[in-house]
């Protein structure tokens, strides 16, 4: 898979560390400020210009501007009032502002509105929940292209086999188709975080298996070593009936 080297910070950036706002790591705050891989996550969504787009963690807008040039409507969730302040500032002035729809709280406490796209650099923190969350949203949405913590990349990508195969590949792969877009650098960040980082594009399946996986999955972990079994279930799940 690619990496995309680190570049040089933005203006943005610059204009931020000027105003004094510190970045929070705590709940997450490591700001994407490549451009290129920021353009890089965009195309691998395949906007298309009458989607509407959800984005969590918009930070200072780096990834939003250039995703309300694509899109109908850009749903931004952001935790942060300040963030918040500086996203709106930098839009007000311009066209875009009017598809700027900002939702300020704790995405996993939101209930989400309809949305066909959702392209994100997540704080890691939520990655479980979140990735959960948007699974089990309904309508269905195409596709969500994420920035996760490498290993957690890896588990979603994980197969029969492999050393980090786990719970949250079986879950997430009954669900959704699941592809490793690339890697990407902690420079890539600001500031940067304590460990590497991957882009996951996720496409949920339409219509999911017909089987109540939580249901499933808590049965069959009891007996955690039993993975054969749940594999074989999962390989005939369009043959069998809801639980």
């Amino acid at each position: 898979m690619p990496k995309v080297k680190s570049e040089k910070k933005s203006r943005v950036h610059q204009q931020v560390v000027k105003q004094g706002i510190m970045f929070n790591t705590g709940v997450g705050q490591h700001i994407l400020k490549n451009p290129l891989i920021v353009d890089n996550m965009i195309e691998k969504a395949a906007l298309r210009n009458t989607d509407i787009c959800l984005e969590v963690g918009p930070g200072t807008g780096n990834m939003t501007v250039k995703l309300l040039e694509k899109a109908k409507k850009v749903i931004a969730c952001e935790l942060d009032p300040r963030l918040v302040a500086e996203l709106q500032k930098r839009v007000q002035t311009t066209p875009l502002a009017a598809k700027l729809n900002v939702i300020v709280g704790d995405v996993l406490k939101t209930d989400l509105p309809f949305f066909d796209i959702c392209v994100a650099n997540l704080p890691y923190q939520i990655s479980s929940p979140f990735v959960f969350k948007l699974l089990l949203h309904r309508p269905f949405f195409r596709c969500a292209v994420l920035m996760f913590q490498q290993e957690f990349a890896q588990r979603l990508v994980a197969q029969p086999g492999d050393k980090l195969y786990c719970r949250l590949s079986i879950n997430t792969q009954l669900l959704a188709r699941v592809d490793h877009l690339m890697k990407v650098g902690k420079n890539n960040f600001r500031p940067p975080p304590k460990v590497e980082s991957s882009v996951i594009r996720l496409e949920p399946r339409n219509p999911p298996p017909p089987i109540n996986f939580q249901v499933l999955l808590s049965v069959i972990f009891c007996h955690y070593h039993n993975y054969f079994l749940l594999i074989i279930i999962i390989a005939h799940s369009k043959n069998m009936q809801c639980f």
